[in-house]
């Protein structure tokens, strides 16, 4: 395709659905004769005006539409805490309007990130004759990982409600303003984002937002282990191949696991062998780029996003024989150092990986500065508590969009309420990738509390300055849930229970001089709600209390960090 062609726009095009109801629509197409394959976004937080540019060039037909209840299209909006929204009917439509119009050639592809992916998972589930890829990216297996890995996680949750989902319905509905993203935006960055962050209750918070919203909130909040989404049942319905894009630091990197589902339970056997999983050093706003919250992961880690979804399209929507069917269904980015290296898999997580678990040891005092070590040879008898304080949690270290990211956990270092396990400087790499976990044995003197894992790669200090301690992946669980969110059991007072506690994705190289590092803590706020530790209902009650945690390692209560360990050259 000529990359001078034009491009001809035609906006607020109206979409009919099923039943009636007209989706408002921008269409961008190559301004020449002929039909093209087209590529269908949808979204409920405004139709993109611009930024197809390149993918008309290639020669698709872009539309991008307003999801139903949204902006300019008709109809009232169901947000995703339902199991049924009508989006995945009128997906199906808008794939079917799409291949139908005269300059298209009736080969559909879907495309975009978040809340734009489910809806494609919602589409692909009823299978459009039309539809023949997605590229659905950076969107979890259920609406539970993102926020209920045992507790609410007000940081996003709040400020997504209140500056995303709440302007356009405020408008809708002739309240007074904000009416745009942008306004509520610089209304919550100038006086309110700590008023509604300290909120108590959270049950309470709904009446804060405009109906349309404030009935599903409460809705949600009221039954927290609400499965909504049931993406594991979803994936035997779904035909078509999709493309993944995730980051290790996206609070949505859940979306790892379609690929193993899709392979495993996939319609089709395009849909099973040809699903494809690409993973990096990035967050959620960050996908494609090397610089994350202030972190360069080198040249390497920046990948052309745009261009691989065009190639992936080639391939699919105009049958180029590109190659990408004869490629590994994963390709990964191993985090080392100041910079990393590309692997392959055939699937996520690697499968070939070795469990390796470094135990936990101390003298009394695994503090910052402490005696908190992580051996692979045993360690010592012992108990290592902290003492938890709600009013005062361990704070969030993220960027001010408030998005997850990669930290230096150096700037907690004067905290008391972290343990810290080290190992010794590495004499030789451990590379990783997979899920690491940590098996703890704790207790508590609170019936319920929480308790944090954070695997970090401590760098050495050089020419006496401190080199920073890089945050790679972490893990919750609550207590009460220790068994899963469905069941509750609370904890007796100096009882020493076990909980696995997995953290997030990586894929990373600790280098020789590096040291492996573990902390445990009991709050991670605001991206996590306080544990309030009494046991009751936290997002109904508003009482906070101290509680005095503890983690126990012995031969009986083997505490330790489990690694998924795998041998790779040095560089590839």
């Amino acid at each position: 395709m000529n990359n001078a062609m034009e491009i001809l726009t035609e906006p607020d095009v109206r979409v009919p659905m099923r039943d009636g109801v007209r989706m408002a629509a921008h269409v961008f197409r190559p301004d020449a004769a002929g039909r093209f394959p087209g590529i269908l976004l949808r979204t409920p937080y405004g139709r993109p005006k611009s930024g197809f540019e390149r993918y008309v060039r290639a020669g698709y037909a872009v539309v991008s539409m307003d999801s139903r209840g949204r902006y300019g299209s008709e109809g009232d909006w169901i947000p995703f805490t339902e199991a049924h929204t009508g989006d995945a009917e009128d997906g199906y439509d808008s794939v079917e309007w799409l291949a139908a119009q005269p300059w298209c050639n009736g080969r559909v592809g879907t495309l975009g990130a978040s809340y734009n992916a489910w809806m494609q998972w919602q589409l692909a589930k009823l299978r459009p004759p039309h539809l023949l890829a997605m590229c659905a990216y950076t969107i979890p297996l259920e609406l539970t990982e993102v926020d209920w890995p045992g507790g609410f996680r007000p940081g996003r949750r709040i400020k997504w409600w209140l500056t995303s989902m709440a302007p356009d319905l405020r408008r809708r509905q002739g309240l007074p303003p904000p009416h745009t993203p942008s306004e509520a935006l610089e209304e919550w960055n100038e006086d309110v984002e700590k008023q509604w962050l300290d909120y108590l209750p959270w049950l309470d918070f709904p009446r804060h937002l405009p109906p349309g919203l404030a009935e599903y909130a409460r809705d949600w909040l009221a039954h927290p282990n609400r499965r909504a989404w049931r993406f594991d049942e979803v994936h035997g319905e779904v035909a078509v191949p999709n493309l993944d894009f995730s980051g290790w630091y996206d609070h949505c990197n859940g979306s790892m696991w379609h690929l193993q589902l899709m392979q495993r339970n996939g319609r089709t056997a395009q849909a099973r062998s040809q699903t494809k999983l690409i993973a990096g050093p990035w967050n959620h706003p960050s996908l494609g780029s090397r610089q994350v919250a202030g972190f360069d992961f080198g040249s390497d880690a920046e990948v052309d996003l745009p261009g691989m979804i065009i190639r992936w399209f080639d391939y699919w929507l105009k049958e180029d024989d590109n190659g990408i069917d004869d490629e590994p269904a994963v390709r990964y980015f191993a985090m080392a150092g100041k910079g990393g290296y590309w692997r392959e898999a055939d699937t996520w997580p690697p499968p070939n990986t070795t469990p390796r678990a470094y135990l936990l040891s101390s003298d009394g005092n695994a503090g910052f500065g402490g005696s908190g070590r992580l051996s692979v040879d045993g360690g010592n008898d012992g108990v290592d508590r902290f003492e938890y304080d709600p009013h005062d949690p361990v704070p969030t270290l993220w960027t001010k969009q408030l998005f997850t990211g990669p930290s230096d956990r150096r700037l907690l270092e004067d905290r008391d309420d972290i343990l810290c396990y080290r190992s010794a400087p590495l004499t030789e790499a451990v590379e990783i990738a997979g899920y690491p976990e940590a098996v703890l044995f704790v207790s508590s003197s609170a019936p319920d509390t929480d308790f944090f894992a954070r695997l970090v790669d401590e760098y050495p200090s050089t020419d006496g300055d401190q080199a920073p301690a890089l945050e790679m992946c972490y893990g919750m669980v609550c207590a009460r849930h220790r068994n899963g969110l469905d069941s509750e059991e609370l904890l007796e007072l100096g009882t020493v229970v076990e909980l696995r506690i997995q953290l997030g994705p990586t894929a990373c190289r600790f280098e020789p001089g590096h040291r492996i590092r573990l902390e445990i803590t009991s709050s991670d706020f605001p991206n996590h709600d306080r544990n309030h530790n009494t046991g009751r209902n936290d997002l109904a009650d508003t009482k906070l209390v101290r509680a005095t945690n503890a983690v126990h390692h012995s031969a009986a209560h083997p505490s330790r960090l489990v690694l998924p360990t795998i041998s790779h050259p040095t560089a590839d």
